[in-house]
């Protein structure tokens, strides 16, 4: 499998993270965070949605305890990518421990979907994986340096990460035969825009939500 053919696999993932990266970028300079930031954290954080949760939690103050726990919760999904990959990742060299790290939902996506031969699988998740975090990267620098030199109105950029979720949400569903956590999580997402404080809304709806889903899994994947 040449380069060229595994390109084409990511050109999906090229078209929604170098748009979503530069609205990182954006809201980055938005916040007068230099752009630099950008690279370093799109290098050594590559976790979209979480970027945008750090941002947001940096803006509100959020403490160091309150970010850490935003941030495994929003993650947490990603245990479940890892178990499902382990099998095929513990034969692979050293490699292993990069696949691991930029293994984002869009990059599961590409190598379960798309059928590679044993040995060229891990040089092909290789470069997969390194393909879309440069895009990543290169949208995120790309806003930010834009944001500083250019006038830009932000007003409704930070909406992009809930624009993000409420597709993801909706397409995650439709391929779902499991409909009722999703059902919950509206429900607790109410809840909590109604009953929490405002500047703890955010933690406590997504501890409730993970506290509901882990107690009762077994009897949602009965209920199918």
């Amino acid at each position: 499998m040449n380069f060229f053919s595994i390109f084409k696999l990511t050109i999906p993932v090229l078209m929604g993270y170098i748009p979503l990266g530069m609205a990182f970028g954006l809201l980055l300079s938005k916040m007068m965070i230099p752009w630099y930031y950008a690279f370093f954290m799109s290098v050594f954080i590559f976790a979209g949605s979480g970027q945008f949760l750090a941002l947001t939690l940096f803006a509100s103050q959020a403490t160091i305890l309150e970010i850490g726990i935003a941030t495994f919760l929003l993650n947490l999904r990603h245990t479940f990518y890892g178990l499902s990959m382990v099998n095929t990742f513990k034969n692979f060299s050293w490699k292993k421990h990069y696949l691991i790290f930029g293994l984002t939902d869009e990059t599961f996506a590409l190598v379960k979907t798309n059928e590679i031969n044993e040995k060229d699988r891990e040089k092909a998740y290789l470069i997969i994986t390194a393909l879309n975090q440069s895009y990543w990267v290169i949208g995120s620098v790309i806003g930010a340096v834009l944001g500083n030199i250019l006038p830009f109105n932000y007003k409704g950029i930070e909406f992009s990460l809930t624009a993000l979720f409420v597709v993801l949400s909706i397409d995650l569903y439709k391929k779902s035969k499991l409909h009722k956590p999703f059902l919950i999580a509206v429900i607790i997402g109410l809840v909590g825009m109604l009953g929490f404080p405002s500047d703890k809304m955010l933690i406590l709806s997504l501890s409730l939500a993970a506290t509901v889903l882990i107690l009762f899994r077994r009897n949602l994947e009965d209920a199918r």
